[in-house]
């Protein structure tokens, strides 16, 4: 029966998915200010449809996008006109999607025939609830808290799958001691965070005692790990549309659903660039700040726990490590530690396979941006607040193969370590 359900499920899934047969991904190099200023008019044409991966903020960066078919022509028309080069990175999406599916539907078979979990593949939101489920209830030393239960998607879908916050905890010892945050997948079509937060917290929750750096930091500090920070809109790209990056939340008077969750934090919220008073856009702050349960929950969790010392929130893609400001370009006071943290963390990670990160704040390395996690905790008087942007640098994108997973969330893992040993060392 149960696999005559998961059928029909897959089928409604197959079904419901928005196609993107035809689509493109650009890359874009522009090179001057002016043609800037170009790509982000561009930007604001809403009858092309446009989905910027990487948006236009300078001449140094490229700009990524996803073009639907039907302005397939006029898009390449606009740039070649105003003397802008462009490659095309991702030729059809929808033959990337179905590769992806294709491999993911083989997992399946393979995990159900085995009984065991495959760290090397994407996974739904359930199978991911099932696998920590199950790590809890071997392990004495973690602990799985669930707080602010909603039914969600009953709310806003009107489907009877329930949402909350699930957060692991790693502690061997009291409650009153440093702490450190991690979550991943904010953005729900960043597969590829999810999927390293799940290696991530299996990692931790095997190496204890046998890892003898992991060891020292769980013996001084407790680890909390939010492995799917966006869960109805993870979800989401599962069931309906892979692409999708927001909240699932209703916006009153508009028919365009969801808010950018990285945007929705009490921190400089809705100044200046890089966040949206558009609800129909991809990068749209909400209405107020933390309107979002998904934001509320974290931020009520972090005030009512306490006692946290880092703060670290993981997404992808472009291969950053980057610390506060995101709102505002000035150095914060503590820039020069976190600068050197981080550059010590990116050159951990680049010990393993020779992966290069950009380390900077994220308002200069990348762009301008209110409202964004880490600038809240540091605000908040979290003083080690990073951020991840994973692989790649542009070949795949968000649609990065499962079979970059494993060394991903190994590379990652070693510059995680590397910032939790400087905590641990330097408590505040």
């Amino acid at each position: 029966m149960k696999e005559l359900l998961f059928f029909f499920a897959l089928l409604l899934a197959v079904h419901c998915q928005k196609r993107f047969i035809g689509d493109q991904v650009l890359r874009i190099e522009p090179g001057s200010n002016e043609q800037i200023s170009v790509l982000q008019s561009l930007q604001e044409e809403d009858d092309f449809q446009l989905d910027f991966w990487l948006h236009p903020t300078n001449p140094d960066l490229p700009v990524d996008v996803r073009v639907p078919i039907a302005s397939l022509q006029a898009v390449k028309d606009f740039l070649e006109s105003n003397g802008i080069r462009y490659s095309v990175m991702i030729s059809d999406v929808q033959e990337m999607l179905e590769q992806e599916q294709k491999e993911m539907e083989a997992n399946r078979r393979m995990e159900r025939s085995s009984k065991s979990f495959n760290f090397a593949a994407y996974h739904t939101l359930e199978t991911i609830y099932d696998w920590m489920d199950t790590t809890i209830k071997v392990l004495r030393y973690c602990t799985m808290i669930v707080t602010h239960y909603r039914n969600s998607l009953l709310d806003y879908e009107n489907f009877e799958t329930p949402c909350c916050l699930l957060v692991f905890q790693f502690s061997t010892g009291s409650s009153s001691r440093p702490a450190i945050w991690i979550d991943a997948g904010i953005h729900s079509r960043e597969w590829v965070t999810q999927a390293t937060a799940v290696w991530t917290a299996n990692k931790i929750a095997t190496d204890y005692g046998q890892d003898r750096s992991l060891t020292s930091i769980l013996d001084m500090l407790d680890i909390y790990l939010l492995v799917v920070a966006n869960p109805d809109g993870y979800a989401y790209t599962h069931s309906n549309n892979r692409m999708w990056r927001k909240t699932r939340s209703k916006n009153p008077g508009s028919v365009c659903v969801g808010v950018d969750p990285n945007r929705n934090w009490d921190a400089g919220f809705g100044e200046g660039p890089g966040a949206s008073t558009n609800p129909c856009s991809d990068s749209y702050h909400g209405p107020s700040a933390q309107s979002e349960v998904e934001v509320k929950n974290v931020v009520n969790f972090i005030k009512q726990t306490g006692n946290f010392k880092g703060f670290i929130s993981i997404h992808s893609y472009s291969q950053l490590l980057m610390y506060p400001h995101g709102y505002s370009c000035n150095n914060i006071p503590d820039y020069q530690e976190l600068d050197a943290v981080g550059k010590s963390a990116a050159k951990a990670l680049g010990s393993l396979y020779g992966t290069s990160y950009k380390v900077g704040s994220i308002c200069k390395i990348i762009y301008q941006a209110s409202g964004g996690s880490i600038d809240w905790s540091y605000n908040y008087g979290i003083k080690y607040s990073f951020a991840f942007e994973l692989r790649d640098t542009g070949r795949y994108g968000f649609l990065l193969p499962a079979n970059q997973i494993i060394p991903t969330a190994s590379e990652t893992w070693l510059a995680l370590l590397n910032i939790m040993e400087y905590v641990r060392d330097h408590t505040y």
